[in-house]
């Protein structure tokens, strides 16, 4: 295979161009996006764990303007005031808004995502979009039918390191991708185990989905998949909190593995892709840190170990591609087919289909 000059390798400094276009989109939508007109969007609700960082993502940005957040909890309120939100109800926030971001709890994501479509506005749904798969069919058909953006908020769709490892194995430069091993942990507090609980595939569902997401990214649809739930903390509850996920392939296999019982400051939380001739993986995942592994040199990348330096801030580069695909700019990466694959996918490996 033919490879960069050693002058292109220093400029790409060992990224693909995939990785570029993730690292860059952000900075570049900065300044491109200064004479355009900002784009009207809502919150439906703050009190999922990454409501209240994207609703400060969407402060920040150039392709907003906030309508403001329908919420009724208090607390939660209080917040969204505190960060200067506007608080409306859902009737000004559905007439006034062109998109709105789904944040609520996740019980309730799929019911206030069918009420957006519904009202013919694109919806940012907080994952997972749906707790079965006909609610999902639901808001895939719904989104077809009103021809409206509907786009899940897995929050390393946009990972410039998982979108380098992707290239690479699209490219062919890790060979045959034979295995994907893959973490999530988390040290839930005692108090929102009840929370999870509500869902028979515990931390596997509301937290290993992030991984499920990727896997199908990469490997597409498995051919079987494996849950092993269990509850190993010392808690008088049902909650799963230490899971396994077995997701085969026809050539390849992927070991999800997650826990919300680590006792450490760090999450630990990876992401490794071996192939034949080459392996990669990133660890931690945030602040990102990837490094490849290659039999010989392979597009703008060195033969063995080396590591790629990356930047990343969860969410900023998801807000950027609905702003580009609302103006027509650009189609979502992820298509209404491959959202409903991945949700089937979440579901089985979170034993709950």
């Amino acid at each position: 295979m033919k490879t960069h000059t050693s002058t292109s390798r220093r400029s790409f400094l060992g990224l693909t161009a995939a990785t570029l276009a993730t690292v860059s989109m952000v900075g570049i939508a900065k300044s491109a996006t200064a004479e355009k007109t900002r784009l009207p969007i809502g919150f439906m609700g703050v009190t999922h764990s990454h409501g209240l960082e994207k609703l400060k993502v969407i402060m920040a940005s150039p392709d907003y303007e906030l309508v403001g957040v329908c919420e009724p909890d208090e607390a939660a309120r209080t917040l969204c005031e505190k960060l200067g939100a506007k608080l409306v109800t859902q009737t000004e926030l559905l007439e006034r808004s062109q998109v709105v971001a789904v944040e609520s709890a996740v019980r309730d994501h799929a019911r206030q995502a069918m009420l957006v479509l519904k009202a013919g506005k694109h919806v940012h749904v907080e994952k997972p979009a749906a707790t079965n798969l006909e609610d999902m069919r639901t808001l895939i058909a719904l989104a077809k039918e009103k021809k409206r953006l509907l786009q899940c908020g897995y929050m390393w769709r946009y990972h410039p390191g998982l979108n380098a490892m992707l290239e690479a194995m699209r490219q062919g430069w890790l060979g045959d991708v034979f295995l994907i091993r893959a973490s999530i942990v988390n040290s839930l507090p005692a108090v929102r185990r009840g929370e999870w609980a509500e869902f028979a595939g515990g931390s596997m569902f509301e937290l290993g989905s992030h991984l499920v997401d990727a896997t199908v990214r990469f490997l597409g649809k498995p051919k079987s998949v494996t849950p092993f739930l269990r509850r190993h903390g010392r808690f008088n509850d049902d909650f799963k909190d230490n899971n396994v996920a077995v997701l085969e392939f026809d050539s390849a296999m992927a070991v999800l593995t997650n826990t919300s019982l680590q006792g450490a400051s760090t999450p630990a939380r990876a992401f490794e892709v071996l192939g034949t001739r080459g392996s990669a993986i990133l660890q931690p995942i945030e602040p990102p840190e990837l490094k490849f592994d290659f039999l010989a040199a392979v597009g703008p990348y060195q033969k063995g170990r080396q590591t790629v330096p990356l930047t990343y801030r969860r969410y900023e580069a998801d807000f950027v591609e609905l702003a580009a695909a609302m103006r027509g700019e650009r189609a979502l990466t992820v298509s209404l087919d491959q959202e409903l694959l991945v949700q089937e996918t979440v579901l089985r490996a979170s034993g709950m289909l």
